[in-house]
């Protein structure tokens, strides 16, 4: 069970990461996030 779980904890952080790179510089600073602070906020989502 702790394969499948750490597999969708991955899986959610990626695809976390993939769509917060998409948006603009502008869009991530009205959600208060900088572009370096990417991972770190992804790593909190899981």
């Amino acid at each position: 069970m702790n394969l499948i779980r750490n597999y969708r904890n991955w899986r959610r952080y990626r695809d976390t990461v993939s769509e917060l790179t998409r948006l603009s510089n502008r869009e991530l600073t009205d959600l208060g996030i900088s572009r370096s602070d990417i991972h770190f906020v992804a790593r909190k989502a899981v």
